[in-house]
């Protein structure tokens, strides 16, 4: 066994306090804002979902603006920005507009918005929906496959709503007709995140939520803070880019990171030794069982369950390589075959079957005989 001296202890000591504290003091906030964001990896995140949108080559950007400016393109939302001669760049209508988030609404411009004829899909919508007896983790069946769902709250939709998708307890997914537009809301935030990237029934489902209109899709980025490039070159949002950085998990993997290499170059960068490889024995699982259960089968003298497996397996085997399928036939209807088809003496399959057909337990000797009169069956029929 490897040991450290009282240096290299001190070393490691002050190395693992430092990340302790630093991990304190410097842990991400306000990360509740970027969760359920296209930029995001993280497990809450839809980057996963995005770029399959892209590998398919659906017409799906990010919209990185004001929704006011959306929504109420020719109010005065602008007055406050002090940015001169500022340019709302808008899609042209109609289309549809992706909203993934927590408790999301519909707002009285919104509304009036779809009414135009565009369609909004709420992922995470604040709706009056109660818990139920459901369990929090339910797999419901769509066109696309198994969805799975991760709540036990659900909607019971109104006479001018349809269900997308829901089971017995009720409705997770659903759409609204408003005007010459749609509205569509999901439940739960985490309909396609990036933790379910093993159940692509997820994915197919929101995608074809949003591509089904026909319309192009744009992402709410603007609602987890990402602003497009008028944003970003505004002298008052660059204020607060250091800020927005130390609020990023890649801050406090880079100062982690710098303090490690500090103190290996005040260690001398000294090695601990070389690492001891340990060789895992390699198991055979199947033969682990195979010896386990022969070893309670003998202490239980259980021979005649050894007849019994062994005798309809082997029979099987025969029927299927004299053509006669795998419904059981009775011992002396394929004994009848066997001597048609292969004119071998039929007194060893007799032996092998009818000791097999007995149902009785017998000892080691006359198990023994009874495994080579089946090699002895096996050597005729091949």
């Amino acid at each position: 066994m490897m040991r450290l001296s009282r240096r290299q202890i001190v070393i490691l000591a002050i190395a693992l306090g430092a990340m302790i504290l630093l991990t304190l003091l410097l842990a991400p906030m306000g990360s509740d804002r970027q969760s359920a964001s296209t930029y995001s990896r993280a497990p809450d995140g839809y980057g996963a979902w995005y770029a399959s949108m892209q590998q398919q080559g659906k017409d799906v950007k990010r919209w990185q603006q004001p929704t006011d400016a959306l929504f109420q393109p020719n109010s005065k939302t602008d007055e406050a920005d002090p940015t001169p001669n500022r340019k709302i760049l808008l899609p042209k209508t109609p289309i549809t507009f992706l909203r993934i988030g927590k408790d999301l609404e519909l707002s009285a411009a919104s509304e009036a918005w779809v009414k135009q004829g565009n369609v909004l899909v709420l992922v995470g919508a604040i709706v009056d929906a109660s818990v139920t007896q459901a369990p929090f983790t339910s797999d419901m069946a769509s066109p696309g496959g198994i969805v799975r769902i991760a709540t036990s709250r659900r909607y019971r939709p109104s006479s001018d709503s349809a269900a997308i998708l829901q089971d017995s307890f009720g409705t997770v997914v659903w759409q609204k007709t408003l005007g010459k537009g749609r509205l569509i809301s999901v439940i739960t935030t985490h309909l396609a995140a990036n933790a379910y990237q093993d159940f692509r029934a997820n994915y197919e489902l929101l995608a074809k939520i949003v591509t089904e209109p026909g319309y192009p899709v744009w992402v709410d980025e603007y609602l987890h803070g990402y602003k497009d490039s008028e944003e970003q070159n505004n002298p008052a949002s660059e204020a607060n880019l250091f800020s927005y950085l130390m609020r990023t998990p890649l801050s406090l993997l880079a100062i982690q990171a710098i303090a490690l290499l500090l103190l290996l170059i005040w260690g001398q960068n000294r090695r601990l030794g070389l690492p001891e490889r340990i060789e895992t024995p390699t198991l055979n699982n199947s033969e682990a069982y195979i010896q386990a259960l022969a070893g309670v089968l003998h202490k239980a003298g259980g021979s005649e369950f050894v007849l019994e497996t062994l005798g309809k397996a082997e029979q099987l085997e025969i029927q299927k390589a004299l053509g006669l399928g795998t419904i059981p036939l009775s011992i002396d209807d394929l004994i009848a075959a066997w001597l048609q088809q292969t004119g071998q003496p039929t007194a060893p399959l007799q032996a092998l079957l009818r000791t097999a057909a007995r149902h009785r337990r017998v000892s080691e000797t006359e198990l023994s005989q009874w495994l080579a009169t089946m090699n002895t069956v096996r050597s005729q029929l091949s």
